[in-house]
């Protein structure tokens, strides 16, 4: 919502020569104060004071997984403000069934990181984010929050949006949907109007039992056709033995791959699994951070990753497991919790800005009854469009945030 000041360094205005070079000696005069300007506005940058808010996000349904219930997102909003006037937003969404903090634990988090991070500058991300310490392992939400307000203002200066700041150019691409846990009729009834509104890939969650997720799997299949293409996702539900067995009855549905089919602590189980299953196994609570996935490498334990921003504790270690991933030869997803459209287009950025996360799991909005973002990713029945604008590209509505309570 806010912008640098009009005639700030940090904006110069445009010139109508490019310099061809930027060493000193060969710089035309203007330019290169305007350039020596900038570089000093941003050396002196500093955070003024970081807003802390809690909201709620109504859902129009309970979201089932096998590890639990969700029936609403409760989120935690921050938007670090500094004294150029740019501010930077990010939004933190607990998932207690997966990563255990909630929404006191991570508004309690904020707080922390608040004192962290007042007064310093805000371009200094490795070095603020490398002081955020355990608060990353028990609150990664929270420290997900405030590093994509710090990225968020990175752009806004560099006038970039970040998967092109981060290099990247993929501004469109696909996103699944999900059709959380329910009868098999139900669910199968999702599935086809998922797909009568354009979808091209649904994701099943499982993980109840072999008897019923395969009844759901027929219903689905029958409901959507061959031509569309599935994944499921068991969220811990099997031990290693019932997960091999239920995937080798599995293989006749033809899908693209399974999501952590035993506990995420069980990693000799879910290398058993892999070895011995007939579908692609992909981690997703087993890794949070890049350690994991050197693990989960060295283990042989899977074929590729689900990396999540509220797992992962920001956009750095996100892009770090995707480089690990490629070296290994292992391609990535990137997935969501219940976020609302502000952390999502954070995620968004980053699979725009590497080459080798392949699929997109970016619905977690869709079922909320209020949309508080304004710009942001455009989610069209599964299609992603990056925003251009600077930063994130994606602001808070004013109305909707004058009516939270700042903490």
């Amino acid at each position: 919502m806010s912008k640098a000041r009009a005639g700030s360094p940090l904006r110069p205005a445009a010139r109508k020569e490019t310099p061809k070079s930027t060493d000193p000696k060969k710089y035309p005069g203007p330019e290169r104060r305007a350039l020596d300007r900038v570089r000093a506005e941003a050396a002196r940058l500093k955070i003024t004071d970081v807003d802390i808010f809690v909201y709620d996000l109504a859902l129009n349904s309970p979201f089932r997984i096998a590890i639990g219930t969700m029936y609403a997102a409760n989120d935690v909003l921050v938007r670090i403000r500094t004294d150029a006037g740019i501010e930077g937003y990010g939004e933190s969404c607990p998932f207690p069934p997966i990563t255990g903090e909630t929404q006191a634990t991570n508004l309690a988090a904020a707080q922390a990181l608040r004192a962290i991070v007042r007064g310093r500058n805000p371009l200094a991300i490795e070095t603020l984010a490398g002081e955020f310490g355990t608060l990353v392992h028990s609150n990664p939400g929270a420290a997900a929050a405030f590093e994509t307000a710090l990225f968020d203002i990175l752009g806004k200066i560099a006038g970039l949006p970040l998967f092109r700041l981060f290099g990247g150019d993929r501004a469109t691409f696909l996103s699944d949907i999900t059709v959380d846990l329910n009868d098999p009729e139900t669910m199968a009834a999702r599935a086809a109007d998922f797909v009568s509104a354009g979808f091209q890939i649904v994701k099943i969650k499982v993980g109840q039992g072999r008897t019923i997720d395969l009844k759901r799997l027929q219903a689905i299949r029958e409901a959507v056709g061959r031509e569309v293409m599935l994944q499921i996702d068991a969220n811990q539900g099997w031990a290693p033995p019932a997960a091999i067995e239920t995937l080798k009855q599995m293989e006749r549905f033809d899908l693209m791959f399974v999501e952590q089919p035993v506990l995420a602590s069980d990693t000799a189980g879910l290398a058993a699994v892999r070895a011995a299953s007939p579908i692609p196994v992909m981690a997703d609570e087993s890794v949070y951070g890049p350690v994991d996935a050197l693990n989960l490498i060295k283990a042989e334990a899977c074929d590729s990753f689900n990396i999540k921003l509220m797992k992962a504790g920001g956009i750095r270690a996100m892009r770090k497991i995707a480089d690990i991933a490629e070296a290994a030869n292992r391609p990535c997803m990137v997935g969501c919790m219940l976020e609302s459209r502000l952390a999502l287009t954070a995620a968004a950025h980053v699979v725009g800005s590497h080459r080798n996360i392949l699929w997109t799991d970016l619905d977690g909005h869709t079922s909320h009854t209020v949309d508080p973002v304004i710009g942001g990713m455009v989610y069209d029945n599964g299609r992603i469009t990056l925003p251009e604008g600077p930063g994130l590209g994606a602001d808070v509505d004013p109305a909707f945030l004058r009516r939270l309570t700042k903490v």
